[in-house]
């Protein structure tokens, strides 16, 4: 009898059922990482373990494969409680792996349930009732249910700790020692963690039995390679970030980005600024309602924003695929947390950046971020007008290129010979990369302060009888910006009366308007969400 062929001959012999290697096989999984390689044998053979590994590395189906296995092994029985309970730092984290179980064992009849925070406990006590093999939970929510009797932990072979040092980090040691003791002793226990501090340490050796260590090291770049994280770092003062932040995103173009600050207030204040300023930024910290995490989420994810302004614990667990950048806007309070925030980008084999803004002051820390991470952060200079405009050029020019390769342009020819007979091909050539250029990308802010601003002055004025603030447009006469134009947009999005406006000036590159006080932070935000001239264009107070 001829051999079926195995796509997944790797993960066939590491122990694991044909029919989890044939949901493998359909995923699109070809061949073990290094992590299962090391960790899924093991498991299978109930060793506990004692990984350290980023996220990334693949370790959600190095633990959750085995599990799959042992529900084979013992039959695929339904009893009252569950068999495995795996426990998360978040609730996006608990949705990914609970997901991630449900189809790598859909064909098994393996029943999964996320249990976290923010949904109604009822449901979930619920769906506890009707049973279920696997629970994947945050620690809080478990000990709820532990406490409730709707999680039962009498039956349970493995405990996972996933991401144990993050769920240390927010404070959920207590709650992690409590569902180990409920647990019975004879279980398996399998804990990974990005870094191995003491606390962690002190866990394996009270709740493990003679663990298996294994450690998984990012993919090191190969000789004359890039890699796959580039790490930059731009030293200014304090006053001078939001300004250098704005060169540098739009240098870098990112697809999607995280922003991450200190404060749940400063996450706020950025956001809005940003959006001020023309960005499709969100804000994401505790103090937001789960609905509205998720409408964030959503967002981001579906490409409406490109910017997610957070604080450390709010961004925990999430896994973005579209994530090309991450951007310290505030040093990390530990050299352990840079290496959970940069290792958001680089996944897959996918290339990222990471960018931090650091402080003269905070120089020292940077040098304790390279020694843990043995990497050299490059100091880089904050993006001059000069450098936006190559960036822009050049973007331009990947364009043409793409329509140049394409060769369906030929119905655009009668054109070109009937402006040829008046202008030298190469004027009409440049005439229309020119015209493309100015429709596709916006003015760069040729006044842009790198520097603090100084405070908006306000001027009385006679006329309307109010206090004038400026509000500065990043469109002028380059892009046939006219009066009329900004006296419309300022009218019909704003819902600002034309007699209310006051001086304007167009220049070059940028207009600026006076209007009242009261209005401004609503002409801003209406201009914003605008286009003038067909385009959309920066928008903020003016000096």
């Amino acid at each position: 009898m001829t051999k079926r062929p195995q796509q997944n001959e790797g993960f066939a012999a590491l122990g694991l059922d044909p029919r989890i290697v044939d949901a493998l096989t359909a995923l699109g999984y070809e061949e073990p990482t290094p992590i299962q390689q090391q960790t899924i044998t093991p498991l299978i053979d109930g060793r506990d373990l004692l990984g350290e590994a980023a996220t990334g590395t693949g370790k959600t189906a190095a633990f959750a494969l085995p599990i799959l296995q042992r529900f084979i092994d013992e039959g695929g029985t339904k009893s009252p409680g569950p068999l495995a309970v795996v426990l998360v730092p978040t609730r996006e984290l608990a949705m990914q792996v609970a997901e991630a179980v449900h189809r790598y064992g859909k064909a098994l009849g393996v029943r999964v349930l996320p249990v976290y925070g923010g949904q109604p406990i009822g449901r979930q006590i619920h769906a506890m009732q009707s049973g279920v093999d696997v629970v994947i939970a945050t620690p809080g929510r478990a000990l709820d249910h532990m406490r409730r009797g709707s999680l039962v932990m009498g039956g349970v072979r493995v405990v996972v700790l996933d991401e144990a040092d993050e769920m240390l980090d927010m404070g959920f040691q207590e709650d992690i020692e409590t569902v180990l003791k409920a647990s019975p002793a004879e279980r398996q226990t399998v804990l990974f963690s990005a870094t191995m501090p003491p606390r962690i340490e002190a866990i394996a050796k009270n709740h493990q039995r003679n663990p298996m260590r294994i450690r998984i090291n990012k993919p090191v770049a190969k000789a004359g390679e890039a890699p796959k994280v580039r790490q930059q770092a731009y030293l200014l003062p304090r006053a001078q970030k939001m300004g250098a932040l704005g060169r540098i995103l739009d240098l870098e173009a990112p697809a999607a980005a995280i922003v991450f600050c200190r404060t749940r207030t400063e996450v706020d204040e950025l956001a809005e600024t940003l959006n001020a300023r023309g960005y499709k930024s969100e804000a994401l910290h505790g103090g937001m309602t789960q609905y509205d995490r998720d409408k964030v989420m959503r967002r981001l994810r579906s490409g409406e924003a490109e910017l997610l302004i957070a604080t450390d614990v709010a961004a925990r667990g999430l896994d973005i695929d579209r994530l090309t950048h991450v951007v310290n806007y505030d040093l990390p309070a530990s050299p352990d947390a840079y290496v959970h925030r940069i290792g958001r980008v680089g996944r897959a084999g996918r290339e990222g950046v990471a960018i931090t803004l650091v402080e003269p002051r905070e120089h020292h820390a940077l040098r304790n971020i390279e020694r843990l991470t043995k990497h050299k952060i490059e100091i880089a200079k904050v993006p001059t007008v000069a450098d936006l405009h190559a960036r822009r050029l050049d973007v331009t020019i990947a364009a043409l290129r793409e329509v140049l390769a394409a060769d369906d342009s030929e119905h655009f020819r009668v054109v070109v010979d009937s402006l040829s007979s008046e202008h030298d091909v190469v004027q009409v050539a440049m005439a229309a990369v020119r015209l493309y250029h100015q429709a596709t990308t916006a003015e760069v802010e040729e006044a842009q302060p790198v520097e603090a601003p100084p405070p908006v002055k306000t001027q009385f004025n006679p006329v309307t009888g109010r206090d004038m603030v400026r509000i500065w447009i990043g469109a002028g006469r380059q892009a046939g910006v006219r009066p009329q134009d900004l006296v419309g947009a300022i009218a019909n999005e704003a819902g600002i009366a034309g007699a209310l406006i006051g001086a304007i000036q167009i220049t070059d590159g940028f207009s600026l308007v006076e209007v009242p006080e009261e209005v401004a932070e609503q002409v801003i935000k209406g201009l914003g969400k605008s286009n003038i001239r067909g385009k959309k264009v920066r928008v903020r107070r003016g000096q």
